[in-house]
């Protein structure tokens, strides 16, 4: 595998202006070599653009995106360098997956027996002589997949990869990305939810609305909104100062009472508690939601109204027609039924 100086993608100051509209403004990230970057943001935020920017399909307004270290328009073999998942939708529905790979084989120069190799890497093998248009979402995703495969790349552009992948394909396609990028080839994958690549990525790109919002580890994506220790005590107030005496100033007095304190362990407090002659009655360790940090630091992009239950209900002014309602001299009361208005007499229900 060749050697490179430089990272295996990095995008520098890359905007793009679609008429009025700017869809990513001024982002600039690196993709380290060897490791699985994810690259998260909500539906619209601009993650789609910016990897067309990176692989020369979108022509951005001002910046450059770069593929070891050069634009991807000056590689000299593109297939052996990057293999890009961005659109499961252009199959032709006709063609068997087979087929369709034997087209992209004759393209870029490899065997055509790379297309069988491919469609048993991504567990298509017995549905080689299928036509496409009768694939699931996720057997379309997995022929794509195997498409991006067939020049033995270096690096891998995968844009929401998962979706339509049942449980056990996603668990498939985690181990297959690690152990990619384990052989010291390099994947960037988007996404829109968080825990669907948390157990997968070395590295996060978070963006919003077009704007560079997080790049780093997932560790230190979790370093800051630090674990607690929720803790009930009979003094809360005298455990603070107890706590802050030892360094511990970290602290929360919680709505039900009890007190969260970072920076330390239940053991620790405890321990702090007890030689301050403060009664612990119990503790919970609570651990950081990165799914609420992601959408902490996205939101706003699209912000709906409040929903009101008390609102709910029919539109002003709704209400019937003109001149809808009972006819005329109908009598809205309830009125008995007519004399001897019921079953013949004698009557027993007819024969069961």
């Amino acid at each position: 595998m060749t050697s490179y100086s430089a990272p295996a993608l990095e995008a520098q100051a890359l905007t793009k202006q679609f008429g009025t509209v700017r869809a990513v403004s001024d982002l600039s990230f690196v993709v380290p070599r060897g490791t699985v970057t994810g690259f998260l943001g909500p539906n619209g935020s601009g993650k789609s653009t910016t990897l067309r920017m990176l692989l020369g399909l979108v022509a951005p307004t001002s910046g450059v995106g770069l593929v070891n270290g050069v634009p991807f328009r000056t590689a000299t073999h593109p297939a052996r360098t990057v293999g890009a998942v961005l659109d499961s939708l252009s199959l032709h529905p006709k063609r068997s997956a087979e087929h369709h790979l034997k087209i992209y084989t004759a393209a870029i120069g490899v065997p055509d027996s790379r297309a069988l190799d491919v469609l048993n890497l991504v567990g298509l093998g017995d549905a080689a002589h299928r036509a496409a248009g009768g694939f699931s979402l996720g057997m379309r995703q997995r022929l794509t997949l195997a498409t991006a495969l067939l020049g033995d790349p270096e690096i891998l552009v995968l844009d929401e990869p998962a979706n339509g992948l049942d449980p056990e394909g996603i668990a498939w396609l985690r181990d297959f990305l690690k152990a990619f990028a384990a052989s010291g080839r390099t994947v960037l994958v988007s996404s829109h939810i968080l825990r669907e690549i948390e157990q997968t990525v070395d590295t996060l790109v978070i963006v919003s609305a077009g704007t560079l919002m997080y790049q780093g580890s997932i560790a230190q994506l979790r370093s800051t909104r630090p674990s607690r220790v929720l803790v009930a005590a009979s003094d809360p107030a005298k455990l603070a100062l107890a706590l802050a005496s030892t360094g511990l100033t970290d602290t929360q007095l919680l709505p039900d009472g009890r007190i969260g304190v970072a920076g330390a362990d239940a053991a620790t407090v405890t321990r702090i508690a007890a030689d301050a002659g403060v009664t612990v009655f119990g503790t919970t360790s609570e651990h950081v939601d990165l799914e609420q940090v992601f959408l902490s630091m996205t939101a706003g992009q699209y912000t709906a109204a409040p929903v009101q239950p008390t609102a709910y209900g029919p539109p002003p002014g709704y209400g019937p027609p003109p001149g809808y309602g009972p006819p005329p001299g109908h009598n809205q009361e309830y009125s008995p039924p007519p004399q001897n208005y019921g079953p013949p007499q004698n009557w027993n229900g007819g024969s069961r």
